[in-house]
């Protein structure tokens, strides 16, 4: 396929002095040490929290009378439990968190151990919090420094205080020890080698995952778009545009053919063009947010209205696809482009004054020292930005999963939620640079300074009506933060609020077990509700959100039709080869 204008090549970032490159590349090689965390913003929480509490003796009065009473308490429960198993513990355990789940924990002496950390755990989240005075970033920092250094000194971490493995090392003769070591060897190859985990052959991108057949219909620099062939024999006239983020492959919406997205959608008479994003390597460093915007949804929308043309086009984004979306709706808007029949968004955030826990360590020091290391490679690494994702939730992600794999000697049996999520990507240098510091730092887009073409757009301008989707567990776009989108757009808005994390919540087919959402459309014209008052106020649905959504899109779709070609007909320009196509395979 021919190139089109829209292939220009990016404005270069402009180059470091050469007076500063070897502080840039000393940050760049501290960088894997310190795991992306820049040691000057721990430097400055530490010590701002430091001097705070210094200067704070009723603080510290509080917090040594709670110390003495908790080891007081602690004594207590030990001289209790040793003659009732049944004493109430001065300290629960959040039954959310696996290391303390097993009934073993509730015998005598691992209770005590249990109840040791739950302590310490509570006596330095009151340390670290509500100190009068301290930055509220820096108080956010240390309260998850707190955590990281007691999740790297439970008891369940050492298998002498572990009475599960002291229990399965008794049964088993230590065999379990010895898997135990043989999964460690394995990780360690593999991640040396850069192999996927074990388990992950079974979901052979093409094969077993991203099945639901279409051709890629469009190539550039940047995006392969693929159009489903549809599975009906009328089709709604307004076809469906999804945007998922770059920071994932695409299939996470087109995973097994139970609980495709896609698939879903097409057996529904909507035909769906999907963006794949390529994988970007060392010389796509110079790609920025505008050239995703302009390359990726633009170019889209383009091709899409050459294949379908005379008709508007519903649009949705997920994640990051959503905010960028967002960013391009509101351009469209300003400069009278019409083509969007609606805007959906999934899990997506427009407002980062409340951005779940990755907002931890984004200040001026932290984004100088990620710059450095980008600039270093070209890039961020999949290594880098899976290690951050496990940082902020190390009890599941991290320690859990080692108690397991090392010490019981279990192996995770991967689904292909878990494969795909092992599937990472690469995010360009001048393009991460610019979305955490013009949005997540400086939230341009919400407060009307961010900048498309020269001149700032605003969120106000989007006439589509949108259908927005919040999840309850999600600690990267906290439902509270993607509720935001009626506060900052003029137009009505259906909000859904369903059951489940980032993922898994949007990956949510119907037949799904323990699934649930509410929903309720929110009129330009009403006023505000708050987040919490909209959830009183919202009816509760057993099951999937997909089909609502899908009638959203029904009703606001105008006829069905003879389903459109695939592709660009004529000059050679049908689709280019089948689907997945060649980027989603990009290592």
């Amino acid at each position: 396929m021919t190139a089109t204008p829209q292939n220009t090549p990016p404005t270069p970032v402009p180059e470091y002095p050469a007076s500063r490159a070897f502080d840039h590349l000393l940050h760049a090689s501290q960088a894997p040490l310190t795991g992306g965390i820049s040691p000057a913003a721990i430097a400055n929480a530490y010590t701002d929290w430091l001097v705070h509490l210094a200067n704070s003796p009723t603080k510290v009065s509080r917090l040594t009378h709670l110390a003495l009473g908790d080891w007081a308490k602690l004594v207590a429960y030990a001289a209790a439990s040793l003659a009732d198993p049944d004493a109430a513990p001065p300290a629960p355990a959040d039954r959310r968190d696996p290391r303390f789940r097993n009934d073993a924990w509730s015998a005598w002496p691992y209770n005590v151990m249990a109840q040791s950390f739950l302590l310490s755990q509570a006596w330095w989240d009151e340390a670290t919090t509500h100190l009068r005075g301290l930055e509220k970033q820096h108080e956010r920092e240390m309260e998850f420094l707190a955590r990281q250094n007691l999740d790297l000194l439970a008891p369940a971490n050492f298998p002498w205080m572990n009475p599960e493995v002291i229990r399965r090392t008794v049964d088993e003769g230590g065999a379990n020890l010895v898997r135990g070591m043989e999964n460690l060897i394995d990780q360690w190859r593999r991640q040396v080698t850069g192999e996927k985990p074990k388990g992950a052959e079974n979901f052979t991108v093409g094969k077993d995952v991203a099945i639901t057949p279409g051709k890629v219909v469009y190539r550039n620099r940047l995006i392969e778009l693929i159009q489903y062939e549809p599975q009906t024999k009328s089709v709604w006239a307004e076809p469906v545009l999804i945007v998922p983020a770059w920071i994932m492959k695409y299939y996470i919406l087109d995973l097994s053919p139970h609980d495709s997205f896609v698939r879903y959608l097409v057996e529904r008479g909507h035909t769906v063009f999907m963006v794949s994003w390529k994988n970007p390597a060392a010389d796509d460093r110079d790609l920025g947010m505008d050239d995703y915007r302009r390359l990726g949804i633009m170019a889209a929308l383009d091709v899409i209205g050459k294949i379908r043309p005379k008709h508007k086009i519903h649009a949705c984004g997920y994640c990051l696809g959503g905010t960028l979306l967002s960013i391009t709706a509101a351009a469209m808007a300003r400069d009278g482009d019409d083509r969007l029949a609606s805007v959906s968004m999934l899990a997506a955030q427009i407002d980062f004054t409340e951005a779940g826990e990755l907002m931890l360590f984004i200040d001026e020091s932290e984004l100088a020292y990620l710059e450095d290391m980008m600039w270093a490679q070209g890039y961020l690494d999949t290594k880098q930005m899976s290690g951050a994702f496990q940082l902020l939730r190390a009890p599941d992600l991290i320690w859990s999963r080692m108690i397991r794999h090392y010490l019981l000697g279990e192996e995770d049996s991967l689904n292909d939620l878990m494969a795909w999520n092992a599937d990472l990507t690469r995010m360009p240098y001048r393009m991460h640079a610019e979305y955490l510091r013009q949005l997540f730092l400086e939230n341009q887009l919400a407060t009307g300074r961010y900048e498309v073409d020269g001149r700032p757009i605003s969120l106000t301008d989007i006439r589509a009506e949108i259908f927005a989707v919040g999840t309850t567990r999600d600690h990267i776009a906290p439902w509270e933060s993607v509720y935001k989108i009626k506060i900052l757009t003029d137009t009505d808005v259906t909000f859904v609020l369903a059951g489940g994390g980032h993922n898994a919540g949007i990956v949510s087919e119907p037949g799904h077990a323990h699934r649930s959402y509410q929903i309720l459309r929110v009129l330009e014209s009403e006023r505000y509700t708050d987040p919490e008052s909209w959830r009183r106020q919202a009816p509760l649905h057993e099951g999937s959100w997909w089909p609502a959504w899908s009638k959203w899109l029904t009703e606001r779709s105008t006829s069905r039709v003879k389903p459109p070609r695939m592709g660009l007909a004529g000059n050679g320009n049908g689709p280019i080869m089948d689907a997945p196509g060649s980027y989603v395979l990009e290592a």
